[in-house]
């Protein structure tokens, strides 16, 4: 596979984002969603901050506080055996059970724009923020699907109930309508296909399972966008390969002449993130054609191995011009980078 690395690479990297927060760093600018509006490449990125905390055995959580519209910063101590500082992104609280955790940073989303898709402005205040109880640790990880000229941006809403999918609408990407959760905790990674399919709308979706059944995507169907049934599973794990480990959705489905392409990311046991691809029927995406047997793309760059989290690709969106396809993918949970590929050789390459 012939994947062509923009010079440019990382188009942007938390440096690159003034903090919204007073006493804040920005830690991440990644794993943005990705339009095409009045000319320009717009990336609405995941912005990470985490407080600054002034005493080495502090770790500060940030909390949304709806109520107030403001956050708060709950202090944790390292030399407290209560807590697991293991993880750098999470804080686990042992005495509330191995799932109750404290995020060490808050996420939103920003837009960074870009008239040739290399070099980005970024916007110096969010365009999404949390706003409600189900966004309480922060939105996460955003899509965006246009259908007509309305573009539906759809993220994870991370809280302490757990983590679902919300979405908002807009037509300018400056006002919004916020429509709630459109999938319960525990869910993410969803894609909505970008025009209705046999007089449905189709979504696909990742449920995380906590007694049997793997994190795998599945895919559901809607009369209006908001409510959502008819819940398959679409696609599994696969022992001993790239994929083995964990698979979502990444970018929202490209139409090709050969079916629906879904450039999926792949974790390995070991959590090494990379992208494939799987085509699906036109008119019935719940059947599998073909599947890449191989990554399209894989965290080789020094950019991509290192990081906050290293050893990580993963798009949440691509454009499709001709036979390029250009995928904004983050890397290593810390900056954003773009590669193009072949539209033709990803799918010669699925078997």
């Amino acid at each position: 596979m012939n994947v062509y690395r923009y010079e440019e690479n990382p188009l942007i990297t938390p440096s690159d984002v003034k903090p919204y927060h007073e006493g804040f760093k920005v830690i991440g600018a990644f794993n943005a969603g990705v339009a095409e509006y009045n000319g320009e490449t717009l990336l609405l990125l995941r912005v990470a901050e985490q407080p600054v905390s002034g005493d080495p055995d502090i770790v500060l959580a940030p909390v949304f506080k709806p109520e107030t519209g403001s956050l708060e910063l709950v202090e944790l101590n390292r030399n407290d055996e209560r807590y697991d500082f293991s993880d750098p992104r999470v804080v686990r609280d042992r005495t509330q059970g191995a799932s109750f955790a404290y995020l060490t940073s808050i996420s939103y989303i920003r837009i960074a724009r870009s008239r040739d898709g290399r070099r980005f402005t970024i916007d110096d205040k969010p365009f999404i923020y949390p706003s409600n109880a189900q966004e309480t640790f922060g939105i996460e990880d955003p899509r965006v699907t246009r259908i007509g000229d309305v573009y539906y941006i759809y993220f994870s809403a991370v809280s302490p109930v757990g983590i679902g999918e919300s979405m908002i609408s807009t037509r300018d990407f400056v006002t919004y309508e916020h429509h709630g959760m459109i999938f319960c905790p525990d869910n993410k990674d969803v894609l909505i296909f970008p025009e209705r399919i046999g007089g449905k709308y189709y979504a696909l979706h990742r449920p995380t399972t906590r007694s049997v059944g793997n994190p795998e995507i599945w895919i559901a169907e809607s009369d209006n966008l908001l409510q959502w049934g008819n819940h398959r599973h679409l696609l599994g794990l696969r022992e001993g390969m790239w994929d083995s480990g964990r698979i979502g959705g990444g970018a929202v489905p490209i139409r090709t002449d050969k079916g629906w392409l879904e450039l999926y990311h792949g974790a390995t046991k070991e959590h090494r993130y990379c992208m494939g691809a799987v085509l699906l029927d036109l008119n019935d995406p719940s059947k599998v054609i073909a599947r890449s047997a191989s990554p399209l793309l894989e965290p080789d760059a020094p950019y991509e191995k290192k990081g906050f989290f290293g050893d990580v690709v993963f798009s949440c969106g691509a454009l499709v011009k001709g036979d390029t396809v250009r995928m904004y993918y983050g890397v290593a949970d810390t900056s954003m980078a773009c590669a193009e590929l072949s539209l033709k050789e990803i799918l010669d390459s699925l078997i």
